[in-house]
C-alpha cells in the first residue's frame, strides 16, 4: 500500500458514502416525497406554534417560553438532516465530506443534548406551577427562565465539543460507507479500524451521566406533582393539571426511549435497519408530533390559533408588530 492509499484510508480527510433510507425501500421516490411532506409539516407547525405563543400576549408565561425554545430546537433538529438527505435522493449522490459530516454530527448532538436538558427544565417548570403555584412568579421569573434555557444550550454544546472531535479524528481505514441517512456517531464508529471499546464505554457512561440528571429531576418533579394533583379537592384542576403533564410525558417518552436505544444499549441490539427506524423516530417524526401535542391537547393554544385566525387579529397583526 502506497503513502497516498494509507492517507486517504487512515484519515477523515475523504468523502463518506451515506446509505440512506430511499436505498432501503422498493419506491424511493414516494418515500422521498413522503419524508419532503412530514418535513414541511415540521417546519410549519413549529414556526406556526412559535408564532401564536409570540403574538398572544395570553401565552407570555414560562411555560409557553419553553414550549417555543423547544419548537425552536426542533425546526433546526430537523434541518440538519432532512434537506441534505433529499437533496441527494434528487440529485442522485451520497457523498458528504468529512467536514460536513463532522459538523453535522456537532449540530444534532448539539440539539438533541440540549432538548433532553430543556425537557427537564419543564417538568421542573410544571412541578413549581402545580405545587407552589403561589411562589411561580418569584421561582420562574424572567432570569431564571433564561438562565435554565441557556444551561441547556450550553451543556447540549457540550456534548457535541466531547464526542465530535474524538470520533471524528479515529482512522477510517474500512469502507466509507455509513449505513445511515446522517452522521450518527455510533454508524461512524463502525467505519473505524482501530479499537474503539474504551471509547464506546465512556460515550456511554457519558450518556448515562447526561440522562440521568435530566432523568432524576423529571421523575422527581412528577412525583410531587402527582401527589399534589392526587389532593387536590377540584376535579376541574385536576383534569388540567393531568393534560399539561401528559403533553410533556409522551414528549419525554419518544426522545428519550430513543436517546437510551441509540447510545446506551449494547451493540447486539442494533442493526442498521433498526438504527435507521429509530433515528428517524426522534429526528424527523417527533419534531411533527411536538407542536400537535402541545397545540391540539392545549385549550389555550388553540383558543390563541382560533384568534390569530380571525379575520380583524390577521389585520392586526399584518398591519403592526406583534405584542411582547
Amino acid at each position: 500500500m502506497d503513502n497516498t492509499t494509507w492517507v486517504v484510508n487512515h484519515t477523515g480527510l475523504s468523502d463518506f458514502d451515506l446509505v440512506g433510507l430511499f436505498s432501503q425501500y422498493k419506491y424511493p421516490a414516494l418515500l422521498c416525497v413522503i419524508v419532503f411532506v412530514v418535513f414541511l409539516m415540521a417546519m410549519s407547525g413549529n414556526i406556526i406554534l412559535i408564532l401564536v405563543i409570540y403574538c398572544d400576549a395570553h401565552l407570555h408565561n414560562p411555560m409557553y417560553f419553553f414550549i417555543t425554545q423547544l419548537s425552536f430546537m426542533d425546526v433546526m433538529y430537523i434541518s440538519v438532516t432532512v434537506p441534505k438527505m433529499l437533496m441527494d435522493q434528487v440529485l442522485g449522490v451520497n457523498k458528504i465530506s468529512a467536514p460536513e459530516c463532522g459538523m453535522q454530527m456537532f449540530l444534532y448532538l448539539t440539539l438533541g443534548g440540549s432538548e433532553v436538558f430543556l425537557l427537564a427544565a419543564m417538568a421542573y417548570d410544571r412541578y413549581v406551577a402545580i405545587c407552589h403555584p403561589l411562589l411561580y412568579p418569584i421561582l420562574m421569573n424572567h432570569r431564571v427562565c433564561l438562565l435554565l434555557v441557556s444551561s441547556s444550550w450550553f451543556l447540549g454544546s457540550v456534548d457535541g465539543f466531547m464526542l465530535t472531535p474524538v470520533t471524528m479524528t479515529f482512522p477510517f481505514c474500512r469502507s466509507r460507507v455509513i449505513h445511515h441517512f446522517f452522521c450518527e456517531v455510533p454508524a461512524v464508529m463502525k467505519l473505524s479500524c482501530s479499537d474503539t471499546s474504551l471509547y464506546e464505554t465512556l460515550m456511554y457512561l457519558c450518556c448515562v451521566l447526561m440522562l440521568l440528571i435530566p432523568v432524576t429531576v423529571i421523575s422527581s418533579s412528577y412525583s410531587f406533582i402527582l401527589f399534589t394533583i392526587h389532593r387536590m379537592n377540584s376535579a376541574e384542576g385536576q383534569k388540567k393539571a393531568f393534560a399539561t403533564c401528559s403533553s410533556h410525558m409522551t414528549v419525554v417518552i419518544l426522545f428519550y426511549g430513543a436517546s437510551v436505544y441509540t447510545y446506551m444499549l449494547p451493540t447486539s441490539y442494533h442493526t442498521p435497519e433498526k438504527d435507521m427506524i429509530v433515528s428517524f423516530l426522534y429526528t424527523i417524526l417527533t419534531p411533527v408530533l411536538n407542536p400537535l401535542i402541545y397545540s391540539l391537547r392545549n385549550k389555550d393554544v388553540t383558543r390563541a390559533l382560533k384568534r390569530m385566525l380571525n379575520v380583524g387579529t390577521l389585520r392586526k397583526i399584518l398591519g403592526r408588530k406583534c405584542l411582547y
